[in-house]
């Protein structure tokens, strides 16, 4: 239910889908962050990352088929302290490791972290050398499986004790009811609930 103070729900609904066509939110997280950033509340250099799953039940694009039935990623990436520096959403039946740079395209401040530390998902050469030529590290432990040589520095490695800063991220934006299960048939609208779920973890802060 609305508050009273508001026009009618279809006059709400489609303004917010009005802002999330324009990325009127994306913009608006992008200042907030920023602002905080130069108060030195965010803090990029040690920044982790990783994806939680939700139901898609409403049909639309971005949806991918999973074992746990069909639905999206939300990625992001979090500074140490547990607040957003990008959260950006896509179609589950895609790895983690694929969707880094299309994370980085949602990054909101301008300075990119200087090491980024992920879980075993992330442990992929290629990616390794793709961030570190864009300045970043990224600090994942090795897969069991792994054949090639180690090339991660286990005194590095102690900093991925500190990875539950991003659950609980997630935690903190699952806890809205809205995110849990995408019910949206336009990906763009789920998106932005996601943005607003941020902008209530950033706006707390101030």
């Amino acid at each position: 239910m609305l508050p009273q103070c508001y026009p009618n729900y279809k006059t709400v609904h489609r303004r917010f889908q009005t802002w999330c066509q324009s990325e009127v939110l994306r913009r608006v997280l992008t200042d907030i962050a920023n602002e905080l950033r130069a108060r030195g509340v965010l803090d990029e250099e040690e920044s982790f990352i990783d994806a939680t799953f939700a139901m898609a039940k409403g049909g639309g694009a971005d949806i991918g088929p999973t074992k746990r039935g069909k639905g999206l990623k939300i990625m992001a990436i979090v500074d140490r302290h547990g607040l957003p520096l990008s959260v950006s959403t896509h179609a589950a039946n895609h790895h983690e490791v694929r969707l880094v740079q299309l994370c980085f395209d949602f990054y909101m401040i301008e300075a990119k972290p200087e090491n980024l530390i992920g879980d075993r998902a992330y442990d992929s050469d290629p990616l390794d050398e793709e961030l570190r030529r864009d300045g970043i590290e990224m600090i994942a432990p090795h897969r069991s499986n792994r054949s090639r040589p180690a090339t991660q520095d286990g005194r590095r490695l102690r900093r991925y004790a500190r990875r539950w800063v991003v659950e609980r991220f997630f935690a903190w934006v699952q806890w809205q009811r809205r995110i849990l299960v995408r019910w949206e048939y336009y990906p763009q609208n789920f998106l932005g609930f996601v943005q607003l779920a941020c902008l209530l973890i950033l706006f707390k802060r101030f």
